[in-house]
């Protein structure tokens, strides 16, 4: 199974942000790297849902690559949805999903 669409909460799109403005922070240009690695857990989803472990109620999770965050993720027919992008160090349990 592919996805022939993938989106995002408006939540996770802030996640997303903050993140990249703490790694800019850090170091211009790591906050691009930090997308880019993004984008490349994003195109390894549409790839290939299921290969990610259902974690609860059809919520699935993928890491980023070099970044320690995890995107949780849960697929409807054809279609993605980007629940919450969080920092390794979070417990899903903080985020509502």
């Amino acid at each position: 199974m592919t996805l022939t669409r993938l989106r995002s909460t408006p939540e996770a799109d802030l996640e997303i942000e903050s993140a990249f403005e703490w790694y800019e922070n850090q170091r211009p240009g790591l906050g691009l790297e930090f997308l880019e690695e993004l984008r490349s857990t994003y195109e390894r989803v549409v790839a290939g849902p299921l290969h990610y472990q259902e974690l609860r109620s059809g919520v699935r999770r993928a890491l980023v690559r070099r970044f320690p965050y995890a995107v949780f993720f849960a697929t409807d027919n054809e279609e993605g949805l980007i629940l919450a992008v969080l920092h390794a160090g979070r417990s899903p349990q903080s985020w509502p999903g």
